[in-house]
């Protein structure tokens, strides 16, 4: 990541994929200003699409803080890479944040600046399409929002997202069609195919590029299509108010029984193992994964 004056906000990336392997590089010491990368996070989604294309630098949430008593910074920045704390997109956890919920939390921010971009719907019944780390943080700031009632269209046998608040599961090809529809996994198609005539269609997930909704589909079913990428444009402050709330309500009502099925902390020496298995039964089943780098 650069700056607008063009100084690079970020050095010492421990992770690099490309044409089907990931790699570890050597740990690298934070330059002067700079946050040491102590975890980062897994994004499935993001990481099989980077390692099917040409060599770069892995990840974009990395977790570093000034202090021992300081919040978690959470920079866009790649796996265990040192930044400069004021890079574009930083934000800082609550004092007393776990990693674990300051990485969820992140997914959490994404659905919440999202969700506000969708017209004034009902968040009850709403349908859910995935049940990875962008979906729990999804269903998570549906229930903050009052959603009693939440399905969740996954293929997996007893996900852990199955355990949240008001969620039932539902494999693809029993589900029935909602009136607010989130894709989280850059399928727009298959939500699309989810949604009620009249209804709201949210795209959480990033699609492939190329990839499209017809006109003619949209305008029979009169349908609202809202983009709901993270960085759409908002309000100053918008990004660290939305992670501020979540990252709070997290730590105040989230059952802390729920962390373990939900997040893991590996090793980051682990990383080309873990991306090796990205699409394999064997891949952890915990939506959340965390790379410690303190050791690595």
């Amino acid at each position: 990541m650069r700056g607008q004056e063009g100084v690079r906000r970020y050095a010492g990336a421990r992770v690099r994929v490309g044409r089907g392997q990931a790699r570890l590089l050597p740990a690298v010491g934070p330059g002067p200003g700079m946050v040491a990368g102590q975890f980062s996070v897994l994004s499935p989604g993001t990481e099989r699409r980077h390692l099917a294309g040409a060599d770069r630098e892995a990840g974009y949430m990395t977790l570093g803080r000034t202090d021992e008593a300081a919040g978690w910074l959470v920079a866009p920045v790649p796996h265990g890479a040192a930044f400069d704390p004021a890079c574009p997109g930083a934000v800082t956890a609550p004092a007393g944040t776990p990693p674990s919920l300051a990485a969820l939390a992140r997914f959490g921010q994404m659905a919440c600046l999202g969700l506000d971009r969708v017209p004034a719907v009902a968040v009850n019944g709403a349908l859910v399409v995935g049940s990875g780390p962008v979906a729990l943080g999804c269903v998570l700031e549906l229930h903050r929002r009052g959603a009693t009632r939440i399905r969740v269209v996954t293929s997996r046998s007893k996900a852990p997202i199955g355990r949240a608040p008001g969620v039932t599961c539902e494999p693809p090809d029993t589900a029935g069609r909602g009136h607010l529809v989130i894709d989280t996994t850059g399928d727009a198609r298959r939500a699309a195919a989810l949604t009620a005539p009249g209804g709201v269609l949210g795209l959480l997930g990033t699609p492939k590029a190329g990839d499209a909704l017809g006109a003619l589909e949209v305008h029979r079913g009169g349908w609202t299509v809202v983009g709901m990428h993270e960085l759409a444009p908002a309000a100053p402050g918008a990004y660290q108010a939305a992670y501020t709330t979540v990252a709070s309500w997290l730590v105040e009502h989230l059952d802390p029984a729920l962390v373990g099925p939900w997040c893991r902390t590996v090793p980051g020496v682990c990383a080309p193992e873990l991306f090796a298995v990205l699409d394999a039964p064997s891949r952890p089943a915990e939506p959340v994964v965390l790379l410690d780098w303190r050791t690595s």
